[in-house]
């Protein structure tokens, strides 16, 4: 699988996630593949544990992509994942084989507020 076919596949991946299309969200993994949350410490074992891992998810969800990157086997999405409307910054890092996600590992960054002492030294973003 080309780069331009994978990154296809992960433009369709979040975009089913935004949807709430549990299948078509869930094309992109491996029978077999794993998905590593490391703050919560857990791991979750095949495409269809992973998937149902996110249909019990009782929240409702909103991804805004901002952007993906990468190249052969290692692509890396950073989006904004909103659950009840609480924004949290996630970055998602896929290993690819044969054209499916083998592990896919993610981290979520929760926003805090700004250090007095840079004040002078920053501008707002997004």
């Amino acid at each position: 699988m080309n780069d331009q076919a994978v990154l296809a596949a992960l433009q369709r991946h979040w975009d089913a996630s935004d949807a709430n299309d549990f299948e078509v969200e869930h094309d992109i993994y491996r029978e077999d593949a794993v998905l590593d949350y490391p703050q919560s410490g857990e791991r979750i074992r095949g495409r269809r544990n992973i998937q149902e891992s996110r249909f019990v998810q009782p929240n409702q969800k909103r991804f805004t992509v901002r952007r993906i990157v990468g190249g052969g086997d290692l692509w890396v999405s950073e989006f904004v994942l909103s659950y009840d409307g609480v924004p949290s910054h996630v970055v998602s890092i896929m290993e690819f084989h044969d054209g499916l996600v083998t592990l896919e590992t993610q981290y979520f960054g929760d926003r805090f507020d700004p250090a007095p002492s840079r004040a002078h030294l920053v501008e707002p973003v997004g």
